[in-house]
């Protein structure tokens, strides 16, 4: 007994199978993550280091080659690209698509410190990084409030990206702009040496002065506590009557040979939204972290946020959110599925005059690919466009099928048969032919996905769908 004797014998059990596949592929839908293109990384490693105040051709010798040197070794390399420029070494590693990059990483991680005592005494610690889609920000928020620039600062350091932090699926928060205080101390070079100090005692005394350690413990039988010490300064007049030295025991006071001003650090960077300065805040997202959700809840973050601040007017402005025109582009797919299966159902109707088939079309098309929701998320697929471009395509394939197989089935009812002796002599006659024009369509596509290359990514989704659907 074939499938379409079963099919026609035993309907409940089609029934029964088909709901069941209908419901896993819900319930798949439901859990799988929206994102503008599948993932996908450049087989790339970036390796910087800083060497502070040399020049191009300085860097070049003394840290560059030696960098180049350390890392040729490396299995599957294609090409390396290196630039020295004044004060800055970076060397980019670009491997063989077939390349292991987390053993790739690890092992030039090895190969790098192993080299390090050869750089110059100046130069800094290298720093490898692995090119990543998931580098790129979901989110850059601008922040304004009423509140002087350094202490809206600090509040968004130390209170609002702590909270946004906390979100699931947030990776990093990065803080562009603001004005960060800084307590600077002018040293007097002049009272300084008049007093017979040096800069290195004020330096020393100041460390020595803003310390806080741990002293020993207290025990007894039903607990432990530690004792520390906090030595931090608490205000600017404690650094002012810090004591540099006590000459005959005179004491030297730091505001004796300095001037002390809170004021903020250099600007480096201005955030600015619609010509208004603001801080801003770029947040990143975790690999498997679900882009649209993450908008979602840091919008309800953001709400809360103004809430509790309101009293210091804080605002949120978002100045770009990558989820929006991802699910601006997933729900646009999803409407020109629903419009080419109601399609499909007119033509069908037109043309075979029969609003049973038109039927069975809008039951069939719409369960082949809800089913094929549950192998996306085995497989950990995401909704994308790739994915959902990839179904639009397999709507025309299944109507082929569709077609020839319901054509022949009414050819057969026209010649007088009874319903279910069509349907079996009609499937019967085009068995192979029907499964011989499904399986074109799956040799085709199907050794795309074996396709090696940076772009494998993207065209894996888009061939696996095809063929699974």
């Amino acid at each position: 007994m074939n499938i379409t004797e079963i099919s026609i014998k035993r309907p409940s059990l089609i029934v029964v199978i088909f709901t069941v596949l209908t419901f896993l592929g819900i319930v798949s839908y439901f859990s799988l993550n929206y994102e503008l293109l599948p993932k996908y990384s450049q087989p790339v490693l970036v390796i910087v280091t800083p060497y502070p105040g040399a020049s191009p051709s300085e860097v070049e010798n003394s840290v560059t080659k030696k960098v180049e040197d350390a890392i040729s070794s490396l299995e599957d390399i294609d090409n390396i690209q290196s630039t020295s420029s004044e004060g800055n070494s970076v060397v980019v590693i670009i491997f063989k698509s077939t390349a292991d990059m987390d053993k790739a990483l690890d092992n030039a991680t090895l190969k790098v410190s192993n080299m390090e005592y050869l750089l110059p005494k100046d130069a800094k610690k290298p720093i490898i990084n692995n090119f990543s889609m998931d580098d790129i920000p979901i989110m850059r928020l601008g922040i304004t409030s009423t509140l002087p620039p350094t202490e809206m600062y600090d509040l968004v350091k130390n209170k609002i990206k702590p909270m946004i932090s906390t979100i699931n699926g947030i990776s990093q928060v990065d803080i562009i702009g603001g004005e960060e205080r800084e307590i600077r101390i002018n040293i007097d070079n002049v009272r300084l040496k008049s007093h017979g100090l040096s800069i290195l005692q004020v330096t020393q005394a100041i460390q020595a002065a803003n310390m806080e350690f741990p002293t020993g413990k207290i025990k007894d039988q039903s607990q432990e506590v530690i004792i520390r010490l906090s030595g931090k300064f608490a205000s600017l007049e404690d650094i002012k009557q810090l004591v540099i030295n006590a000459p005959g025991g005179s004491p030297v006071r730091l505001e004796d040979v300095a001037e002390i001003q809170d004021t903020k650090k250099e600007t480096t960077s201005i955030n600015r939204f619609n010509g208004q300065t603001s801080v801003g805040l770029l947040i990143f997202k975790q690999p498997d972290g679900n882009e649209v959700e993450i908008s979602k809840k840091v919008r309800e973050s953001m709400a809360h946020i103004e809430n509790i601040y309101a009293s210091k007017n804080i605002r949120f402005a978002i100045a770009n959110d990558t989820s929006e025109f991802t699910l601006i582009s997933a729900n646009a797919v999803m409407k020109d599925l629903l419009l080419a299966i109601c399609l499909v159902a007119l033509v069908m109707l037109v043309f075979l005059h029969s609003l049973r088939n038109s039927l069975i079309v809008m039951v069939a098309i719409p369960a082949s690919l809800i089913s094929t929701f549950t192998a996306m998320y085995m497989l950990d697929f995401s909704l994308n466009i790739i994915s959902l471009i990839a179904m639009s395509l397999v709507i025309g394939i299944l109507v082929d099928d569709s077609i020839v197989v319901l054509e022949n089935i009414y050819r057969h009812m026209e010649m007088g048969k009874e319903r279910k002796k069509a349907s079996l002599d009609g499937r019967r006659e085009i068995n192979y032919t029907a499964i011989s024009i499904t399986l074109v369509d799956v040799v085709v596509f199907l050794p795309i996905a074996l396709i090696s290359s940076m772009i494998s990514g993207l065209l894996r989704q888009f061939a696996l769908v095809v063929v699974i659907s």
